[in-house]
Protein backbone atom coordinates (compact mmCIF):
# COMPACT_ATOMS: atom_id res chain seq x y z
CA UNK A 1 0.00 0.00 0.00
CA UNK A 2 0.95 3.59 -0.67
CA UNK A 3 2.95 5.61 2.03
CA UNK A 4 0.33 8.86 2.59
CA UNK A 5 1.87 10.03 5.87
CA UNK A 6 5.31 9.83 6.61
CA UNK A 7 5.00 10.82 10.66
CA UNK A 8 1.89 9.90 11.66
CA UNK A 9 0.28 8.58 15.10
CA UNK A 10 -3.34 7.17 16.25
CA UNK A 11 -4.87 7.40 19.55
CA UNK A 12 -6.83 4.77 22.11
CA UNK A 13 -8.65 7.49 24.35
CA UNK A 14 -10.18 6.31 27.14
CA UNK A 15 -11.52 7.81 30.38
CA UNK A 16 -8.43 7.35 32.34
CA UNK A 17 -5.43 7.18 30.01
CA UNK A 18 -4.77 7.05 26.19
CA UNK A 19 -2.85 4.31 24.35
CA UNK A 20 -0.70 5.94 21.37
CA UNK A 21 1.05 4.39 18.91
CA UNK A 22 3.13 6.37 16.52
CA UNK A 23 5.36 5.30 13.21
CA UNK A 24 8.41 7.27 11.64
CA UNK A 25 11.23 6.69 9.42
CA UNK A 26 13.64 3.73 10.66
CA UNK A 27 16.49 2.57 9.31
CA UNK A 28 17.14 2.26 5.86
CA UNK A 29 13.72 2.42 4.07
CA UNK A 30 11.90 0.49 7.51
CA UNK A 31 9.13 2.40 10.05
CA UNK A 32 9.90 2.60 13.03
CA UNK A 33 6.88 2.01 15.45
CA UNK A 34 6.22 2.87 19.28
CA UNK A 35 3.81 2.81 21.79
CA UNK A 36 3.48 4.73 24.77
CA UNK A 37 0.49 5.33 27.40
CA UNK A 38 -0.31 8.61 28.97
CA UNK A 39 -2.49 10.23 31.38
CA UNK A 40 -5.79 12.00 30.24
CA UNK A 41 -5.46 14.72 32.36
CA UNK A 42 -4.50 17.82 31.67
CA UNK A 43 -0.50 18.04 32.33
CA UNK A 44 -0.79 14.08 30.52
CA UNK A 45 -2.24 15.68 27.20
CA UNK A 46 0.50 18.52 27.49
CA UNK A 47 2.81 15.67 27.94
CA UNK A 48 1.79 13.76 25.21
CA UNK A 49 1.21 17.11 23.12
CA UNK A 50 5.36 17.49 23.41
CA UNK A 51 5.67 13.87 22.64
CA UNK A 52 4.47 14.15 19.17
CA UNK A 53 5.98 17.83 18.47
CA UNK A 54 9.68 15.95 19.69
CA UNK A 55 8.39 12.94 16.77
CA UNK A 56 7.64 15.24 14.56
CA UNK A 57 4.35 14.16 14.31
CA UNK A 58 1.93 15.90 11.48
CA UNK A 59 -0.94 13.47 11.62
CA UNK A 60 -2.44 12.29 14.74
CA UNK A 61 -5.68 10.00 14.32
CA UNK A 62 -8.17 9.27 17.21
CA UNK A 63 -11.31 7.42 17.57
CA UNK A 64 -14.76 9.37 18.00
CA UNK A 65 -15.48 7.99 21.62
CA UNK A 66 -18.51 9.96 23.76
CA UNK A 67 -16.59 13.14 24.71
CA UNK A 68 -13.15 11.92 25.59
CA UNK A 69 -11.52 12.73 22.29
CA UNK A 70 -12.80 16.68 22.83
CA UNK A 71 -9.93 17.65 25.15
CA UNK A 72 -6.90 15.94 23.07
CA UNK A 73 -8.81 17.56 20.04
CA UNK A 74 -8.82 20.77 20.94
CA UNK A 75 -5.10 20.93 22.46
CA UNK A 76 -4.10 19.73 19.25
CA UNK A 77 -6.11 22.10 16.80
CA UNK A 78 -4.39 24.96 18.60
CA UNK A 79 -1.07 23.61 17.84
CA UNK A 80 0.82 24.21 14.95
CA UNK A 81 2.06 21.61 12.84
CA UNK A 82 0.02 18.96 14.07
CA UNK A 83 -3.57 17.89 12.02
CA UNK A 84 -6.02 16.18 14.04
CA UNK A 85 -8.19 13.58 12.55
CA UNK A 86 -11.61 12.45 14.51
CA UNK A 87 -12.01 8.85 12.62
CA UNK A 88 -15.57 7.61 12.89
CA UNK A 89 -15.60 4.21 14.96
CA UNK A 90 -17.92 2.03 11.93
CA UNK A 91 -14.80 2.86 9.60
CA UNK A 92 -11.99 0.94 11.36
CA UNK A 93 -13.76 -2.30 12.74
CA UNK A 94 -11.13 -4.11 13.84
CA UNK A 95 -10.69 -8.17 13.77
CA UNK A 96 -13.07 -9.61 15.98
CA UNK A 97 -11.47 -11.71 19.01
CA UNK A 98 -8.45 -9.12 18.62
CA UNK A 99 -9.46 -6.22 20.26
CA UNK A 100 -6.97 -4.13 22.98
CA UNK A 101 -7.04 -0.68 23.43
CA UNK A 102 -3.10 -1.24 22.53
CA UNK A 103 -4.08 -2.92 18.75
CA UNK A 104 -6.90 -0.17 18.60
CA UNK A 105 -4.10 2.63 18.57
CA UNK A 106 -1.72 0.73 16.63
CA UNK A 107 -4.60 0.28 13.44
CA UNK A 108 -5.79 3.37 13.78
CA UNK A 109 -2.22 4.62 13.27
CA UNK A 110 -2.32 2.29 9.83
CA UNK A 111 -5.10 3.28 8.51
CA UNK A 112 -3.99 6.54 8.97
CA UNK A 113 -0.19 5.95 7.44
CA UNK A 114 -1.90 4.39 4.51
CA UNK A 115 -4.81 7.04 3.97
CA UNK A 116 -7.58 4.09 4.13
CA UNK A 117 -9.77 6.48 6.62
CA UNK A 118 -11.36 10.10 6.15
CA UNK A 119 -11.31 12.60 8.77
CA UNK A 120 -15.28 13.61 10.24
CA UNK A 121 -16.16 16.83 10.32
CA UNK A 122 -15.44 19.07 13.89
CA UNK A 123 -16.70 22.56 13.49
CA UNK A 124 -14.85 25.63 14.82
CA UNK A 125 -14.84 26.93 17.58
CA UNK A 126 -17.62 29.47 17.63
CA UNK A 127 -20.02 27.13 15.70
CA UNK A 128 -19.22 24.22 18.47
CA UNK A 129 -20.43 27.32 21.27
CA UNK A 130 -23.20 27.83 19.50
CA UNK A 131 -24.13 23.65 18.76
CA UNK A 132 -24.24 23.58 22.54
CA UNK A 133 -26.61 26.22 23.67
CA UNK A 134 -28.74 25.18 20.33
CA UNK A 135 -28.51 21.27 21.65
CA UNK A 136 -29.11 22.07 25.02
CA UNK A 137 -32.24 23.91 23.79
CA UNK A 138 -33.66 21.25 22.43
CA UNK A 139 -32.84 18.53 25.08
CA UNK A 140 -34.63 21.26 27.53
CA UNK A 141 -37.89 21.46 25.45
CA UNK A 142 -38.45 17.80 25.21
CA UNK A 143 -37.68 17.78 28.71
CA UNK A 144 -40.75 20.77 29.38
CA UNK A 145 -42.96 18.14 26.89
CA UNK A 146 -42.69 15.33 29.14
CA UNK A 147 -43.39 17.15 32.17
CA UNK A 148 -46.29 18.25 30.57
CA UNK A 149 -47.24 14.75 29.74
CA UNK A 150 -46.84 13.61 33.33
CA UNK A 151 -48.88 16.76 34.37
CA UNK A 152 -51.74 15.72 31.65
CA UNK A 153 -51.32 11.90 32.81
CA UNK A 154 -52.05 13.01 36.55
CA UNK A 155 -55.00 15.11 35.58
CA UNK A 156 -56.94 12.10 34.39
CA UNK A 157 -56.09 10.19 37.39
CA UNK A 158 -57.38 12.51 39.14
CA UNK A 159 -60.62 13.02 37.38
CA UNK A 160 -59.71 16.26 36.03
CA UNK A 161 -60.82 16.76 32.35
CA UNK A 162 -58.90 20.37 31.73
CA UNK A 163 -56.92 19.16 28.94
CA UNK A 164 -60.18 18.61 26.51
CA UNK A 165 -61.43 22.07 27.55
CA UNK A 166 -58.35 24.13 26.85
CA UNK A 167 -55.75 23.63 24.37
CA UNK A 168 -52.49 24.46 26.76
CA UNK A 169 -52.78 23.23 30.16
CA UNK A 170 -49.53 25.37 30.52
CA UNK A 171 -51.85 28.44 29.72
CA UNK A 172 -52.28 31.12 31.79
CA UNK A 173 -55.75 30.46 32.61
CA UNK A 174 -54.97 26.44 33.22
CA UNK A 175 -52.35 27.39 35.10
CA UNK A 176 -53.95 29.54 37.50
CA UNK A 177 -56.09 26.84 37.98
CA UNK A 178 -53.73 24.42 38.40
CA UNK A 179 -52.20 26.33 41.24
CA UNK A 180 -55.60 26.93 42.77
CA UNK A 181 -56.18 23.17 43.28
CA UNK A 182 -52.80 22.26 44.67
CA UNK A 183 -53.42 24.95 47.05
CA UNK A 184 -56.43 23.34 48.35
CA UNK A 185 -59.54 25.11 46.82
CA UNK A 186 -62.01 22.67 45.51
CA UNK A 187 -64.93 24.37 44.48
CA UNK A 188 -65.17 24.03 40.47
CA UNK A 189 -67.38 26.86 40.51
CA UNK A 190 -64.44 28.94 41.79
CA UNK A 191 -61.57 27.51 39.95
CA UNK A 192 -63.83 28.16 36.66
CA UNK A 193 -63.50 31.94 38.04
CA UNK A 194 -60.06 32.15 37.21
CA UNK A 195 -60.58 31.65 33.18
CA UNK A 196 -59.06 35.04 31.77
CA UNK A 197 -59.88 36.18 28.08
CA UNK A 198 -61.66 34.20 25.86
CA UNK A 199 -61.30 30.97 28.02
CA UNK A 200 -64.43 32.80 30.02
CA UNK A 201 -67.03 31.89 27.45
CA UNK A 202 -66.56 28.23 28.53
CA UNK A 203 -67.35 28.73 31.95
CA UNK A 204 -70.20 25.63 32.03
CA UNK A 205 -67.54 23.54 30.62
CA UNK A 206 -64.53 24.01 32.92
CA UNK A 207 -66.61 23.79 36.07
CA UNK A 208 -67.76 20.30 34.63
CA UNK A 209 -64.32 19.45 33.29
CA UNK A 210 -62.50 20.69 37.13
CA UNK A 211 -64.90 18.23 38.73
CA UNK A 212 -63.19 14.89 40.13
CA UNK A 213 -60.79 13.47 43.18
CA UNK A 214 -58.54 15.88 43.44
CA UNK A 215 -56.00 15.08 46.36
CA UNK A 216 -53.71 16.19 48.68
CA UNK A 217 -51.30 13.72 46.91
CA UNK A 218 -52.21 15.26 43.38
CA UNK A 219 -51.59 18.91 44.77
CA UNK A 220 -48.39 17.85 45.73
CA UNK A 221 -47.45 16.49 42.81
CA UNK A 222 -49.18 18.98 40.65
CA UNK A 223 -46.69 21.60 42.12
CA UNK A 224 -43.99 19.62 41.64
CA UNK A 225 -44.36 19.50 37.69
CA UNK A 226 -45.69 23.00 37.26
CA UNK A 227 -42.70 24.36 39.12
CA UNK A 228 -40.41 22.22 36.43
CA UNK A 229 -42.37 23.35 33.54
CA UNK A 230 -41.86 26.85 34.65
CA UNK A 231 -37.93 26.27 35.35
CA UNK A 232 -37.88 24.76 31.92
CA UNK A 233 -39.40 27.90 30.55
CA UNK A 234 -37.00 30.16 32.34
CA UNK A 235 -33.76 28.39 31.14
CA UNK A 236 -35.22 28.19 27.30
CA UNK A 237 -36.54 32.24 27.68
CA UNK A 238 -32.23 32.84 28.72
CA UNK A 239 -31.06 29.82 26.20
CA UNK A 240 -32.81 31.76 23.68
CA UNK A 241 -31.41 35.00 24.72
CA UNK A 242 -27.45 33.60 24.35
CA UNK A 243 -28.30 32.29 21.25
CA UNK A 244 -29.37 35.30 19.46
CA UNK A 245 -26.01 36.84 20.64
CA UNK A 246 -23.92 34.39 19.53
CA UNK A 247 -25.45 33.80 16.46
CA UNK A 248 -25.29 37.46 15.46
CA UNK A 249 -22.34 37.05 13.38
CA UNK A 250 -24.06 35.18 11.30
CA UNK A 251 -27.39 37.16 10.67
CA UNK A 252 -27.30 37.49 7.28
CA UNK A 253 -27.18 33.81 6.88
CA UNK A 254 -30.34 32.82 9.21
CA UNK A 255 -32.12 35.32 7.36
CA UNK A 256 -31.10 33.82 3.86
CA UNK A 257 -32.00 30.57 4.82
CA UNK A 258 -35.84 31.90 6.76
CA UNK A 259 -36.36 32.68 3.00
CA UNK A 260 -36.94 28.76 2.56
CA UNK A 261 -40.76 27.89 3.14
CA UNK A 262 -40.67 26.32 6.38
CA UNK A 263 -37.66 27.32 7.60
CA UNK A 264 -38.11 29.35 11.11
CA UNK A 265 -35.62 31.34 12.71
CA UNK A 266 -35.53 28.57 15.46
CA UNK A 267 -34.51 25.97 12.63
CA UNK A 268 -31.78 28.50 10.58
CA UNK A 269 -29.83 28.70 13.93
CA UNK A 270 -29.86 25.04 14.62
CA UNK A 271 -28.93 24.53 11.09
CA UNK A 272 -26.09 27.04 11.38
CA UNK A 273 -25.05 24.98 14.82
CA UNK A 274 -25.13 22.15 13.16
CA UNK A 275 -23.33 22.15 9.69
CA UNK A 276 -21.60 26.19 10.05
CA UNK A 277 -21.83 28.29 7.15
CA UNK A 278 -18.42 27.29 5.21
CA UNK A 279 -20.18 24.94 2.66
CA UNK A 280 -16.34 24.14 1.24
CA UNK A 281 -16.23 21.22 4.04
CA UNK A 282 -18.68 19.33 2.03
CA UNK A 283 -17.61 18.58 -1.60
CA UNK A 284 -20.93 18.28 -2.39
CA UNK A 285 -24.60 18.63 -1.57
CA UNK A 286 -24.76 15.46 -1.95
CA UNK A 287 -22.18 14.44 0.47
CA UNK A 288 -23.78 16.95 2.84
CA UNK A 289 -27.16 15.46 2.73
CA UNK A 290 -25.53 12.08 3.52
CA UNK A 291 -23.64 13.71 6.23
CA UNK A 292 -26.53 14.58 8.21
CA UNK A 293 -28.40 11.51 7.36
CA UNK A 294 -30.90 12.52 5.31
CA UNK A 295 -30.01 10.27 1.82
CA UNK A 296 -30.42 6.81 1.44
CA UNK A 297 -27.59 4.50 1.98
CA UNK A 298 -25.98 2.17 -0.63
CA UNK A 299 -26.16 -1.61 -0.86
CA UNK A 300 -25.61 -3.72 -3.47
CA UNK A 301 -25.48 -7.26 -3.98
CA UNK A 302 -24.81 -10.02 -6.80
CA UNK A 303 -25.91 -6.65 -8.84
CA UNK A 304 -29.04 -5.92 -7.20
CA UNK A 305 -29.48 -3.12 -5.12
CA UNK A 306 -31.41 -3.89 -1.33
CA UNK A 307 -33.56 -1.49 0.60
CA UNK A 308 -31.23 0.46 2.11
CA UNK A 309 -32.61 2.74 5.12
CA UNK A 310 -31.02 6.71 5.47
CA UNK A 311 -28.40 6.08 8.27
CA UNK A 312 -27.92 7.61 11.62
CA UNK A 313 -26.07 10.82 10.70
CA UNK A 314 -26.74 14.24 12.17
CA UNK A 315 -29.98 13.32 14.45
CA UNK A 316 -30.03 17.61 15.70
CA UNK A 317 -29.94 18.67 12.01
CA UNK A 318 -32.41 15.93 11.31
CA UNK A 319 -34.85 16.40 14.01
CA UNK A 320 -35.11 20.17 13.25
CA UNK A 321 -35.31 19.83 9.61
CA UNK A 322 -38.18 17.13 9.90
CA UNK A 323 -40.33 19.72 11.83
CA UNK A 324 -39.73 21.95 8.89
CA UNK A 325 -40.35 19.68 6.43
CA UNK A 326 -43.96 18.65 8.29
CA UNK A 327 -44.71 22.17 8.89
CA UNK A 328 -44.12 23.07 5.41
CA UNK A 329 -46.41 19.91 4.32
CA UNK A 330 -49.30 22.25 5.65
CA UNK A 331 -48.67 24.98 3.44
CA UNK A 332 -49.74 25.67 -0.03
CA UNK A 333 -48.51 27.61 -2.83
CA UNK A 334 -44.58 26.37 -3.22
CA UNK A 335 -42.26 23.40 -4.72
CA UNK A 336 -41.94 21.91 -1.14
CA UNK A 337 -45.12 21.63 -0.19
CA UNK A 338 -46.17 20.35 -3.61
CA UNK A 339 -42.93 17.60 -3.67
CA UNK A 340 -44.70 16.67 0.01
CA UNK A 341 -48.25 16.74 -0.99
CA UNK A 342 -47.37 14.27 -4.36
CA UNK A 343 -44.82 11.89 -2.06
CA UNK A 344 -47.02 11.31 0.44
CA UNK A 345 -50.23 9.44 -0.88
CA UNK A 346 -48.07 6.85 -2.55
CA UNK A 347 -44.92 6.84 -0.39
CA UNK A 348 -46.00 7.70 3.23
CA UNK A 349 -45.52 10.46 5.34
CA UNK A 350 -42.22 9.42 6.61
CA UNK A 351 -40.75 9.18 3.72
CA UNK A 352 -42.28 12.26 2.24
CA UNK A 353 -40.90 14.17 5.59
CA UNK A 354 -37.60 12.92 4.59
CA UNK A 355 -37.60 13.80 0.77
CA UNK A 356 -38.48 17.48 1.58
CA UNK A 357 -35.85 17.60 4.26
CA UNK A 358 -33.07 16.14 2.19
CA UNK A 359 -34.44 19.21 -0.57
CA UNK A 360 -34.22 21.90 2.38
CA UNK A 361 -30.85 20.76 2.93
CA UNK A 362 -29.51 20.83 -0.84
CA UNK A 363 -31.44 24.56 -1.19
CA UNK A 364 -29.28 25.70 1.61
CA UNK A 365 -26.22 24.53 0.47
CA UNK A 366 -26.39 25.84 -3.02
CA UNK A 367 -27.76 29.18 -0.85
CA UNK A 368 -24.93 29.38 1.90
CA UNK A 369 -22.58 28.61 -0.99
CA UNK A 370 -23.00 31.24 -3.04
CA UNK A 371 -24.62 33.65 -0.76
CA UNK A 372 -28.16 33.28 -2.99
CA UNK A 373 -31.36 34.34 -2.26
CA UNK A 374 -34.41 30.64 -2.36
CA UNK A 375 -35.53 30.57 -5.40
CA UNK A 376 -38.89 28.32 -5.42
CA UNK A 377 -39.57 26.46 -8.42
CA UNK A 378 -43.31 26.62 -8.21
CA UNK A 379 -46.51 24.30 -7.09
CA UNK A 380 -46.70 23.40 -10.83
CA UNK A 381 -43.34 22.52 -10.84
CA UNK A 382 -43.85 18.28 -11.02
CA UNK A 383 -46.61 19.45 -14.19
CA UNK A 384 -44.65 21.64 -16.01
CA UNK A 385 -41.68 19.14 -16.30
CA UNK A 386 -43.82 16.58 -17.51
CA UNK A 387 -45.14 19.13 -20.49
CA UNK A 388 -48.31 20.08 -21.29
CA UNK A 389 -49.07 16.85 -23.84
CA UNK A 390 -47.81 14.10 -21.36
CA UNK A 391 -49.70 15.71 -18.42
CA UNK A 392 -52.94 16.18 -20.52
CA UNK A 393 -52.63 12.31 -21.81
CA UNK A 394 -51.75 11.34 -17.97
CA UNK A 395 -55.16 13.45 -16.50
CA UNK A 396 -57.30 11.69 -19.48
CA UNK A 397 -55.83 8.25 -18.74
CA UNK A 398 -57.48 9.09 -15.29
CA UNK A 399 -60.41 10.17 -15.95
CA UNK A 400 -60.64 6.93 -18.58
CA UNK A 401 -59.87 4.76 -15.87
CA UNK A 402 -62.99 6.50 -14.17
CA UNK A 403 -65.15 4.95 -16.65
CA UNK A 404 -65.30 8.71 -18.52
CA UNK A 405 -65.49 9.10 -22.00
CA UNK A 406 -64.01 12.85 -22.37
CA UNK A 407 -63.56 15.09 -25.40
CA UNK A 408 -61.04 18.27 -24.48
CA UNK A 409 -61.58 21.49 -26.58
CA UNK A 410 -58.93 23.98 -25.95
CA UNK A 411 -60.53 27.43 -24.80
CA UNK A 412 -60.74 30.17 -26.91
CA UNK A 413 -58.68 33.33 -25.53
CA UNK A 414 -60.64 36.41 -24.61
Amino acid sequence: MDLLHERCGGGDLGKRDCKVCIRVPGKGTRRRQEMRTFKTTTSGLLELRDYLLTNRITVFGMEATGSYWKALYYLLEATEGIEPWLLNAQHMKAVPGRKTDVSDAQWICRLVEHGLVRPSFVPPMEIRRLRDLTRYRTETCQERTREINRLANLLEDAGIKLSSVVSDITGASAMAMLKALADGERDPELLAELAQGAMRRKNAELIEALTGNFTEHHGFMVRMMTRAVEDANARIAALEEEIARQIEPFHHQVELLTTIPGISSTVARVMIAEMGVDMSRFPTAGHLAAWSGLAPGNRESAGKRKRAPTRHGNVWLKGALGIAALAVGRTKGNYLSAQYHRLRPRRGEKRAIVAVAHSMLVSAYHMLAPDMPYHDLGPDYFTRRLGEERHRRRLMAQLDALGYDVTLERRQAA
